[in-house]
C-alpha cells in the first residue's frame, strides 16, 4: 500500500476507535435506541440521495438492517449504558470475527484449518479473561449485552457475504435506512415518549455534535474511506488496520474518560487482537489461492468489500 493510503487505514481506525467514546458521551444525553435510532436517521437520509439505488436485492437490506442496526447496534448501546466501559466496549466487539467463522461454518460449510482455529480459542480466552476484569469492577449484564452484539454481528457478516454487495459504501447507506424506524418504535415502547421527548428538549451541542460524529464521520466519511482503499488494493490487506480500532479505542477511554486499564485488561487485549488477527487473517489468505490467474483477481476483490468492510463495521 502507498503511505498515504497506509496513513489514511489508520486515520479511519483511529476515528472509529474514537467513536466508542462519543457514544458514551452521547448516551449521556438520549436513550440508548433513541441516540441509535438517530445516528442512522442522520447518517442515511442525505446520503442516500447521493449513492444512487441499491445494487443487491432489498430482502438482503432488510435483513442486514435488522441485524446489524437494529440487532447489534441497539445492543451495544444499550450494554453501554449498562455500564460497559467504551473502551473494553470497542475490544470485545473484536469477537465478531470469531462469531463470523462459527457462523460461517454453520451457514456456509465452510471448515476452518488448524490457524483460524487456534486464533479462536485465543480469542475466546481473551474474551474471558475481560470478563473477568469486568466482573471485578462492575455488573456484567452490558458485558454480556456487548457479547451478544457481536454475535449479531457475526450474522451479519454472513447476510452480507451472501448479498455480495459490489458497492460497500452504498450497500451500507441502504442499510443504514432499515433501522430507523424499528429503533423508534422500539425507543417510545421501552425507554417511554416522556424520556424521548425530555432528551430531544435537552438537546445541547454536545449531544448533536455526538450525533454528527456517529453519523457522519463515522459511518459516511469512515466507510467512505475504507471503501476507496478496498477498492484500491485487495481485502487482505486492509482489513488488518481493522485491528487499530480498539487501540485508539482503549486509549481514547482512557484519555478523554479516565477509564482505567489494568493487567487483566491488557492481557484480554493482547489475546483477543492476536486470536482475532490469526482467525481473520488465516481465512483471508486461503480466500484467494496463489494460482488464481491474475484476470480473475479484480472480480474476487470487487466482491470482497462488502464481505469485508461489514465485517468491519465499528459501532
Amino acid at each position: 500500500m502507498r503511505p498515504i493510503h497506509i496513513a489514511l487505514a489508520v486515520f479511519v481506525a483511529a476515528l472509529w476507535g474514537v467513536n466508542f467514546v462519543v457514544i458514551d458521551v452521547g448516551l449521556d444525553q438520549f436513550p440508548p435506541l433513541l441516540f441509535c435510532a438517530l445516528r442512522f436517521l442522520v447518517a442515511a437520509l442525505p446520503a442516500v440521495f447521493f449513492v444512487g439505488r441499491p445494487q443487491v436485492k432489498w430482502r438482503w437490506i432488510l435483513a442486514v438492517g435488522l441485524v446489524l442496526g437494529v440487532g447489534k447496534f441497539g445492543l451495544l448501546f444499550i450494554g453501554m449504558r449498562a455500564g460497559m466501559p467504551a473502551g473494553l466496549s470497542s475490544l470485545v466487539l473484536q469477537v465478531q470475527a470469531v462469531f463470523t467463522a462459527l457462523a460461517a461454518m454453520v451457514y456456509l460449510g465452510e471448515r476452518p484449518g488448524r490457524v483460524r482455529l487456534l486464533g479462536m480459542g485465543v480469542a475466546l480466552a481473551g474474551i474471558a479473561l475481560a470478563a473477568v476484569d469486568e466482573g471485578a469492577s462492575g455488573p456484567l449484564t452490558g458485558f454480556a449485552l456487548v457479547v451478544l452484539a457481536a454475535a449479531l454481528w457475526g450474522v451479519s457478516n454472513i447476510l452480507t457475504r451472501k448479498a455480495a454487495p459490489p458497492d460497500a459504501f452504498r450497500f451500507i447507506v441502504w442499510v443504514s435506512t432499515v433501522p430507523v424506524l424499528p429503533l423508534l418504535l422500539l425507543s417510545l415502547l421501552f425507554e417511554g415518549p416522556h424520556a424521548d421527548a425530555q432528551a430531544l428538549r435537552s438537546l445541547d451541542w454536545g449531544g448533536a455534535g455526538a450525533i454528527v460524529y456517529v453519523a457522519w464521520i463515522s459511518t459516511v466519511a469512515g466507510f467512505g474511506a475504507w471503501g476507496l482503499l478496498l477498492r484500491t488494493y485487495d481485502a487482505s490487506a486492509v482489513a488488518p488496520f481493522s485491528l487499530l480500532v480498539p487501540v485508539f479505542g482503549m486509549s481514547s477511554a482512557a484519555l478523554l474518560l479516565g477509564e482505567g486499564v489494568g493487567p487483566l485488561r491488557w492481557g484480554a487485549a493482547v489475546l483477543l487482537v492476536g486470536g482475532v488477527a490469526l482467525t481473520s487473517l488465516a481465512g483471508r489468505r486461503r480466500a484467494v489461492p496463489a494460482d488464481t490467474p491474475g484476470p480473475l483477481r479484480p472480480a474476487v476483490r470487487s466482491r470482497r468489500p462488502g464481505g469485508t468492510s461489514a465485517s468491519r463495521t465499528p459501532s
